[in-house]
């Protein structure tokens, strides 16, 4: 029997860093929506049938007419879920709504737009077989970790530091059992994997891409122009 696939993409966040007044998954990218090329790229996926995406409870009419306009999208089941206050919260609220028969759930950052298809796939079929698997590229500079007094305190050897991205995707079960944990305990992370860790469980790496990024600052808008342009998203 084939594995059931489902992906919760968040974008219940407001982008304030990146300023304006259009909310970031609305941003323009090449004259779309940034979401619609998030979108789009699972709608490539040969795994993925099924999207949550996790927007703002005041966007949601406004997601389902992107959606409902856009022909590529049609043979993608998208269901479009109000978020919660972190994004641990909506992650979680997406969760919620996966099939019931679900085997492995993709997470993915909705400001992520040029994530590759093949890249998606490839994530599910290690997620199946190992557990848990995450998106990351080796880190290129020399990094220091700093004291809150600006003291550097440390600098790890660069061959074993990775950059993380998204996808992360887990086998249902694993991810499911992570977020019930950390709720319980009152922990917060700044990834999914972070939670999947302190249950002693391995994560393995998928290594990913430099078009893969996300959009947090407007020259990362600049940026993803310029990728978009010179045809460099795969």
């Amino acid at each position: 029997m084939p594995m059931r696939v489902n992906a919760v993409i968040v974008a219940a966040g407001e982008g304030r860093r990146i300023g304006g007044e259009i909310p970031k998954p609305f941003l323009p990218i090449g004259g779309r929506p940034m979401i619609l090329h998030t979108l789009n790229r699972f709608a490539e996926s040969q795994t993925v049938r099924k999207v949550i995406l996790v927007t703002a409870a005041r966007q949601i009419s406004r997601c389902h007419e992107l959606i409902q306009s856009d022909p590529t999208l049609h043979r993608l089941e998208a269901v479009i879920q109000a978020g919660g206050f972190r994004r641990q919260d909506s992650v979680g609220q997406g969760l919620e709504r996966l099939d019931r028969d679900c085997d492995v759930v993709v997470i993915h950052d909705g400001a992520r737009p040029f994530v590759s298809p093949h890249l998606i796939d490839r994530c599910v079929e290690v997620a199946f077989r190992e557990g848990a698997v995450v998106v990351g590229i080796p880190v290129r500079s020399t990094i220091k970790v700093v004291s809150v007094e600006r003291q550097v305190q440390e600098t790890p050897p660069r061959g074993c530091l990775w950059e993380i991205q998204t996808p992360q995707v887990f086998r249902t079960e694993i991810i499911r059992e992570a977020c019930r944990r950390a709720a319980e305990e009152g922990i917060e992370a700044t990834d999914d994997a972070m939670l999947v860790e302190r249950l002693g469980k391995k994560v393995s790496v998928v290594e990913g891409a430099a078009a893969n990024i996300k959009i947090t600052l407007p020259e990362d808008l600049l940026w993803a122009e310029a990728l978009l342009r010179e045809g460099r998203v795969l």
